[in-house]
C-alpha cells in the first residue's frame, strides 16, 4: 500500500496557507467516518488546520479479543503499517508545506496503537499524538524526544483495561517522556465527547517539555 492508494476523508481549512496537519485513526473494524466527531471539533479549534481521516491503516480486526492486542497480528505486520503511515504522514507534510511539530497524530483503539508505535519507530514525524482507548502492542526501549504523548482512556473499558494503559504510562514516564493521561471514570471503549474536549484542552495548554528546555 502507497499513500496515494489510501482512501482518506479530507477536512480542509478555508486559510490559503495551512498551519497544522491533523491525521486520525479509527479503531480496528471500524471506518474513517467514526473519527468524524473528533476531526470536525480539532478544525473548529484550529482553523488554520488539515485534517485528514485514513481508512484502513490499522487493518482488518473486528473481534474484542484481537483489538485488545492492540488490533494487530504481530511485530511483522505491526513495523509493515508503521511503514506506510510513516510514508503516508510524510507526504501529506509535503503536498500541504506543514512541519513535523506542526503535525499530530490521533488514534482510537488499534487506530492509537498503531500511533504509539509511529512515534516509538519515527519520533519527531509527529510533535504531538493523541491516543484515546489503545496502548502499546510492544513498550519502547526510550522515550521519543521530539513528540509530547497525551493519553486518554475510559476507566471501565472492556477491550483494552485502563490498567494497561496506566503501565504504558508509567512506563514511558520512567524512561524521560513527555507525556499526560486522563482517565474517565464513567466511559468504556468510546471515544467520547469528554476525552475529545480533553484532547483539545491539552493541545492549547500543554507546552511540549522540550520547549522548556530550550527556553532555559
Amino acid at each position: 500500500m502507497t499513500p496515494s492508494d489510501i482512501e482518506t476523508i479530507e477536512l480542509l481549512p478555508a486559510a490559503p496557507e495551512p498551519k497544522q496537519l491533523f491525521v486520525l485513526l479509527h479503531d480496528a473494524g471500524g471506518t474513517a467516518a467514526d473519527m468524524l466527531d473528533l476531526g470536525q471539533l480539532l478544525g473548529g479549534a484550529f482553523p488554520a488546520a488539515v485534517v485528514l481521516l485514513p481508512e484502513g491503516l490499522v487493518g482488518p480486526h473486528a473481534d474484542a479479543a484481537g483489538a485488545a492486542a492492540a488490533g494487530l497480528d504481530d511485530a511483522a505486520a505491526m513495523a509493515a503499517r508503521v511503514d506506510v503511515l510513516a510514508a503516508f504522514l510524510r507526504a501529506q507534510q509535503a503536498r500541504f508545506g506543514i512541519s513535523e511539530q506542526g503535525s499530530a497524530l490521533a488514534g482510537f483503539g488499534a487506530g492509537a496503537s498503531l500511533a504509539l508505535a509511529l512515534t516509538d519507530a519515527h519520533d519527531g514525524l509527529v510533535g504531538r499524538l493523541l491516543g484515546f482507548g489503545g496502548g502499546y502492542q510492544f513498550w519502547p526501549a526510550k522515550a521519543p524526544a521530539l513528540t509530547t504523548l497525551h493519553l486518554f482512556h475510559g476507566q471501565l473499558d472492556p477491550v483494552i483495561p485502563v490498567q494497561r494503559t496506566r503501565a504504558d504510562y508509567e512506563h514511558i514516564m520512567s524512561l524521560g517522556a513527555d507525556a499526560t493521561l486522563d482517565v474517565a471514570d464513567s466511559l468504556g471503549h468510546e471515544l467520547h465527547p469528554a476525552l475529545m474536549d480533553q484532547a483539545v484542552t491539552r493541545l492549547q495548554t500543554c507546552v511540549p517539555l522540550r520547549l522548556w528546555k530550550d527556553a532555559q
